[in-house]
Parts: structure tokens; C-alpha cells; sequence
């Protein structure tokens, strides 16, 4: 007869690690699905693609206690109403362009990438684009030829040409207006964003 108390035993902790292998897979499982759902477009954090349509703001939310997006009345991108379809291609072109040239390589989006140049998670909503009447040409101009038009903010750090094309432009400012409307958490922290007119 054994010494070994049965708690010692490798049968017992080979159960245990049997268990609890199984155990975290289901978990791992519930996890997963609840994660892909709440990241989906459409979802309550992630809006629908064609929340393009529609004026996007920033405030604070006291309940909550951090700033969140808040969508308001109609403003259509480039002044024109999208179906889901149509914005959808427009935001995927956006993503793959940011994609194609690489632009984590120096900018930020929901906390990942380089750190040299801005944070890209709510630049439609950045006031470095003066008003919002402005906005969506200075970025358009800024996109495809941002050596002429360069904005610095003092640090003498310049946009390289990427060579954006005017439909990849659009494209990209779709993806980032439909990013600033992703509830974040209130990140960036401190974020103060442009001032929007309307409902």
C-alpha cells in the first residue's frame, strides 16, 4: 500500500489537468463568440457602416464617466446619402488603403501602431481640420498631396506621399469617420474634439 496521499497522486492531478484543459477551452469558446459579437459592425460598440450618413460627436458621458461618440442628424459624406452597401465598400476601400501603405508604421488606430505621428482612432473629429464645413476637403487635399499641404503642428514631422488617389482619399476619410464613431471606452484619453454644428 502506497504512502501517497490521494491528493499527491499523478492520477489525481492528471485528472485535474484534464479538467481544467476542458474547462478553459469552453470558455475560451463562450469568449470567443461573445467577442466576435460585439466587434461586429452593427453591433451596440461598433456602429453600422452607414453611420457615414450621419453627424458624429464626442461628448462626455456622465453615467459612464468618459467621453463616447454620439450620432446625430443627417451629414452625408461628401454630400451624399450611402446605402449600407455603398458605405460599406467606401469604409473597406478606406481600411485596405490604410492597409497598402502602411500607415501604422507611424500612426496609432485603437492603440496600435508606431507613435510618431497622430493618433488616428478620432481624426474626423480632430480640431487640427479647423471647422466642419472644412474638414472633408482639407483632408481630401491633405490625403493626396500632403507634401503642399503639410500640417506640422510644430513638430516638423511631414506626411510622406503615399500616393493616394482621390477614390482612396474618400475611401480612407469614410474609415475614419466610421472609426471615430466606435464607443472606445473614452480612448484617447483627453481627447477634445472639433465642435459640431447641427442636431
Amino acid at each position: 500500500m502506497s504512502d501517497t496521499p490521494w491528493w499527491a497522486s499523478q492520477d489525481f492531478w492528471r485528472k485535474c489537468a484534464i479538467f481544467v484543459t476542458a474547462f478553459m477551452a469552453v470558455i475560451l469558446i463562450i469568449l470567443t463568440f461573445d467577442t466576435v459579437d460585439a466587434i461586429t459592425s452593427g453591433s451596440d460598440r461598433v456602429p453600422a457602416y452607414d453611420v457615414i450618413n450621419y453627424r458624429i460627436g464626442y461628448e462626455f458621458d456622465a453615467e459612464r464617466n468618459m467621453y463616447a461618440p454620439v450620432i446625430g442628424g443627417e451629414a452625408p459624406l461628401f454630400a451624399t446619402m450611402h446605402t449600407e452597401e455603398e458605405a460599406r465598400a467606401l469604409v473597406d476601400l478606406g481600411k485596405l488603403t490604410v492597409q497598402a501603405k502602411n500607415c501604422m508604421n507611424c500612426h496609432t488606430l485603437l492603440g496600435n501602431g508606431a507613435y510618431y505621428a497622430p493618433d488616428l482612432t478620432k481624426a474626423w473629429l480632430d480640431p487640427g481640420w479647423g471647422n466642419e464645413q472644412s474638414r472633408e476637403l482639407l483632408m481630401t487635399l491633405f490625403l493626396t498631396d500632403p507634401v503642399s499641404n503639410a500640417r506640422t503642428f510644430g513638430t516638423n514631422r511631414r506626411m510622406p506621399d503615399l500616393g493616394i488617389t482621390d477614390e482612396e482619399a474618400r475611401g480612407v476619410i469614410a474609415f475614419l469617420k466610421w472609426l471615430s464613431a466606435v464607443d472606445t471606452n473614452g480612448f484617447p484619453h483627453g481627447f477634445e474634439p472639433l465642435p459640431q454644428g447641427g442636431p
